[in-house]
């Protein structure tokens, strides 16, 4: 069980991308609020790191008016890649294998 806490919110800002590489690519594929957008398009205007990959943004999809999306050095990918016939049915295997280990005991990804 989980402990219920409210998701990471602005987590990588202005700061956190100063202090990566210049070369650097900033990659989310975890949760849009994560990453402030706004401090986010800042550095991206003056080029701090070579560029940002969002799966997911704050607001998805971002609103029209987003400088998201006049960013040559953002690419934006719609955050679909568990729609994939190959990725659900990979869950479903997963699911299944865990379930007949734990029917064996032998359990699998236990959390004490």
């Amino acid at each position: 069980i989980c402990p219920p806490t409210p998701p990471p919110r602005h987590t990588i800002g202005e700061r956190e991308i100063r202090l990566m590489k210049p070369t650097a690519f900033l990659i989310n594929t975890a949760r849009g609020a994560i990453i402030n957008e706004v401090e986010l398009i800042k550095c991206m205007n003056e080029r701090v790191i070579a560029g940002a990959g969002l799966d997911t943004q704050e607001v998805e999809p971002p609103p029209a008016e987003s400088d998201l999306w006049k960013l040559d050095n953002v690419f934006l990918t719609p955050h679909i890649g568990w729609r994939r016939l190959e990725t659900r049915q990979r869950l479903v295997d997963m699911t299944a294998d865990n379930i007949e280990a734990y029917v064996n005991g032998e359990p699998t990804h236990v959390v004490n």
